[in-house]
């Protein structure tokens, strides 16, 4: 039998491999986070799952099988659907009831958040440990590799009010929040954010709101799985606006997915999330996000109040020479300077260069792994995805 840290082991590499990634930690901590989150059988079997390709029970029986785990198909639909509850794993609905799946990352998006409503001190612990580590490394090629172009699977879009009219017209339906959520079917469900859970539980409460049902999930597939979960309780299209509206007053950063028909919307702030916290602490958090936007000042018409320096959560606003100014490397395009500028100082900005999500999730997961594993090494995925093998 194998050594329990090695079957961990291999689905960290398993995991890592896959657009979402999952760095090994030199000290170990990444074994402990999937010790808190699989069994060593439930660990084994996600090995055997695509990080990249949905796929039927029948397809993952056959990998099961090869690998000398005893499971019949029910037996192991039945411990599929048990990931799927713990978070583990994703599914995919089918208008034939059947059931598709597929391995889910671990951080931002992934595993963490399912955790929601269910975290314990010890995994929060852990997770910290494991973040400390592995935040520091943020935006860094491996040695063996050349650095590629980053393909960030969130992107920022300007808080509703922060673009007027006429320009507001002009503006894709991708960067207007409103419009993403009037075309999206449903249904929609919203859940705690796990991040600001977590620092309530390390008494460290966000400053900035105490609103907590702040991550909209969108769909028939993520909504589901949320709802399904118990993690997530269903809303009307209506009820996703107002929750919207909480988020823009509370001055949180909107982040959906990069794609045209985003899966969720976090709504973001620096002092409790993750990932833009570590951005945070970076010269240059502008590369870590894609926007088309940043905010530019009218000197003649600043007062210098300061309220935008307050207001910004990227330390991206700066007094001068009692005027506000922006540090553009440093700014990402939320707009939350611009809704609470009472003179019309603070104006966001196109970039020169547009930006368009992708169309699809798995569009922007495959356009990640691009970036990591360059032309050859696609051509390579997508041949092992024809022959039906696990990628």
């Amino acid at each position: 039998m194998k050594n329990e840290d090695t079957i961990y082991r291999e689905l960290q590499r398993h995991l890592d491999s896959g657009p979402a990634g999952f760095q090994a930690s030199e000290t170990g901590a990444d074994i402990t986070l999937l010790k808190h989150l699989l069994t060593r059988e439930e660990a084994k079997i996600a090995t055997l799952l695509s990080t990249m390709k949905w796929e039927p029970v029948q397809t993952i029986l056959k990998r099961v099988k090869k690998a000398g785990i005893v499971f019949s198909q029910d037996d192991l639909q039945k411990k599929l659907n048990e990931m799927v509850r713990k978070g583990t794993i994703l599914v995919k609905f089918q208008p034939d009831d059947q059931r598709l799946y597929k391995n889910v990352g671990v951080s931002a998006g992934g595993m963490i958040d399912f955790q929601v409503n269910r975290l314990t001190p010890d995994f929060i612990k852990d997770l910290d440990k494991y973040h400390e580590e592995t935040f520091a490394r943020m935006g860094e090629a491996p040695k063996d590799k050349p650095k590629r172009k980053m393909v960030p699977q969130l992107r920022t879009i300007p808080v509703e009010k922060s673009v007027p009219l006429p320009e507001k017209n002009l503006i894709g339906v991708y960067d207007d929040v409103r419009k993403l959520v009037e075309q999206q079917p449903g249904p929609f469900s919203v859940a705690n954010c796990v991040c600001r859970q977590m620092k309530d539980m390390q008494n460290q409460p966000c400053k900035y709101s105490d609103i907590r049902e702040t991550c909209i999930q969108v769909g028939p597939r993520h909504a589901r799985q949320y709802i399904e979960m118990g993690i997530g309780r269903e809303i009307t299209r209506e009820e996703v606006y107002e929750v919207l509206d909480k988020a823009r007053d509370a001055g949180f950063i909107l982040q959906p997915e990069n794609s045209v028909n985003p899966e969720n919307i976090c709504c973001c702030c620096g002092d409790c999330c993750g990932p833009l916290s570590a951005a945070k602490k970076s010269p240059n958090p502008a590369a870590f996000y894609t926007s088309n936007y940043y905010c530019t000042v009218d000197t003649n018409a600043c007062v210098g109040c300061g309220v935008c320096v307050s207001r910004c959560q990227m330390d991206a606003r700066v007094m001068k020479d009692g005027k506000a100014v922006v540090i553009e490397e440093r700014c990402i395009g939320c707009g939350n300077c611009v809704t609470t500028c009472k003179t019309g100082a603070s104006v966001m900005t196109w970039k020169d260069t547009t930006n368009v999500p992708f169309k699809s999730k798995d569009e922007t997961f495959m356009n990640i792994m691009a970036s990591k594993i360059g032309t050859w090494g696609m051509m390579k995925l997508r041949l092992k995805m024809m022959l039906g093998m696990k990628v």
